[in-house]
This record gives structure tokens, sequence and C-alpha cells, in this order.
């Protein structure tokens, strides 16, 4: 599989050397191959994410002079056949490993933890300064209210997972997202631009410098609400670092209502998105306190 990535490259791109590759396992939607130790390539594994992989492409064209982080910029594409193997994006590594958890708590330097803060902060500004009208008008993005989209996860989770899931779950579950979908938490939001999956794995640092040195992965972009972006940096880092983002954040007490119910949804999100693509893992991993 690996080496026919590698002829798709190459048949598109005849002029590239291609001295050395490696997979990087890490993509749950992607197929990602690392080129000569400095360029990166995805490929969707499914239908679904090639249109996401078009999308996410104009928005990293559109935001690229508007945010402070390093993002990957593509300067390979592939989508004259829009088939699974075929499709593609290559972009130069972005120098850096994952913020792990495990990687955070070993930082003791309050400095440092500071500055990791502020550029987080810095760049969810920036990327939400982009309003969902502007984005949905210049990126022609579906803007849908995050009551429509939580409805629509709680119908699936419904149907898709309730099976699985023992009588108490059902209930906290239940109870959870009917009062979030009736209550004042969502009744003024402002819809932006968000990131969409703004979490460890996807947050790169230098471990020298303890300085934030990319932000990847914007496959689950688009329209929606900020709070989402902080519910993933809650779910990565912990209350203490949450807090102390949001403050900085403007209008961050009112975003903050809604950051831990959207926590609370990863993990089904997880096992739905198991269930829907026959990924064995991801589902046990989301269902497994649940049960």
């Amino acid at each position: 599989m690996d080496l026919k990535l590698i002829e798709q490259i190459q048949k598109i791109y005849p002029d590239l050397i291609i001295n050395d590759f490696y997979v990087n396992e890490i993509g749950q939607n992607n197929d990602v191959i690392i080129v000569n130790k400095s360029l990166v390539f995805r490929f969707p594994k499914y239908k679904q994410g090639i249109i996401q992989l078009k999308r996410e492409t104009e928005i990293l064209k559109y935001i690229k002079d508007i945010v402070s982080v390093p993002i990957p910029m593509p300067i390979y594409e592939s989508f004259g056949e829009l088939q699974p193997g075929k499709v593609f994006t290559g972009y130069r590594l972005i120098e850096g490993n994952p913020l792990w958890r495990n990687s955070f708590l070993e930082i003791k330097n309050d400095e440092l933890i500071r500055g990791m803060a502020s550029q987080l902060v810095s760049f969810l500004s920036a990327m939400h300064s982009i309003s969902g009208e502007l984005a949905s008008r210049e990126l022609q993005l579906e803007a849908r209210h995050p009551r429509e989209e939580m409805r629509d996860l709680y119908e699936k989770i419904q149907h898709k997972l309730f099976p699985f899931m023992s009588k108490e779950s059902q209930i906290i579950v239940s109870e959870l997202f009917e009062g979030f979908l009736k209550g004042e938490a969502l009744s003024n939001v402002n819809l932006a631009l968000i990131h969409g999956d703004f979490g460890a794995s996807n947050i790169l640092w230098n471990s020298v410098t303890g300085e934030i040195s990319g932000i990847i992965d914007f496959g689950g972009s688009g329209i929606g609400d900020p709070a989402y972006d902080f519910a993933g940096l809650l779910s990565s880092y912990g209350e203490d670092f949450f807090n102390r983002c949001i403050h900085q954040y403007p209008n961050g007490k009112e975003v903050a209502k809604r950051v831990h119910f959207y926590k609370s949804t990863f993990a089904l999100q997880e096992a739905l998105h198991g269930i829907e693509n026959d990924d064995r893992q991801a589902f046990e991993a989301g269902i497994q306190n649940y049960r």
C-alpha cells in the first residue's frame, strides 16, 4: 500500500526525487507519509476525507497570513481523480513533536507555561476573528448552529451507541444533552472559523525552547463555536491550563460556559467514528466508560 502511494506522488510530480520515506501512524482519517525527512504527504482513507482535505486546503491558504504559529502549507496537491489512494496534499514538515499531556505535565517552569498559553490563545483569537458570516461567504463553508449539530450528534448517539451502553450511562448522556440543548449557554454564540480538533496530537512544540512550533491537521476546520477549540485544550491539558487560556481570550467567560459540555462528548464521538468507519479500536476506546 505504501509503495502504491509513493507511486501516486511520483506519477503526479515526476520531478520530485524521493530518496526515502516512512509511514507516520498517527492519522485516524489519513495515511501520512514522510518523504525525504522533510515533506509530509496526506492521503485520505475515506471518500468523506477527500471532501475534507479539499476544504482544509482552501482554509489553510486563506488563514496562512492571519495566524501567528506555523501551519501546514500545501505545496503539492492532487485532486484530479477523487478516490482514496489518488488524492493527496504535501507540505514541508513542521519541526516539533506533539505536546502530549505527559510532556506538558513535566514542564515545571511557569514562565514557559504562560508563554505557551499566550501563543495558543493568540492563534485561536486570530482564527476565530474570521466570523462565520465571512467564512461562509469567502470560503463557501456551510454554517450550522451548534444547537443543530449537537442535536444531530445526540440522535446518532441514541441510535448507534445506546445499544452498547448501560442504562445508567444512557440516562446520564440524555440529561446532559437535553440540558444543554434547552439551556441558556447556546443563546449567544458568535460563530467563527474554528480548528475543530484542537488537542495534544495537533499542537506541536519544541522541547528545547518550550515554544509552540506549529498547529497541524485542519481536517475538522469549518464554521463553529469557538468554545469547541477550548474543549480540546481542556481535554488535553486539564482545568488549570484551560483557565489560564480562557482568561486571556476575549469574552472568555461567555465562551467557557459551553466548553465542559463539548469536552463530555469527545469519547462518544470517538466511539461513533469507530462504528461509522469500522474502526474497532476507536469504538472500544470511546465506549469503554459507558458500558
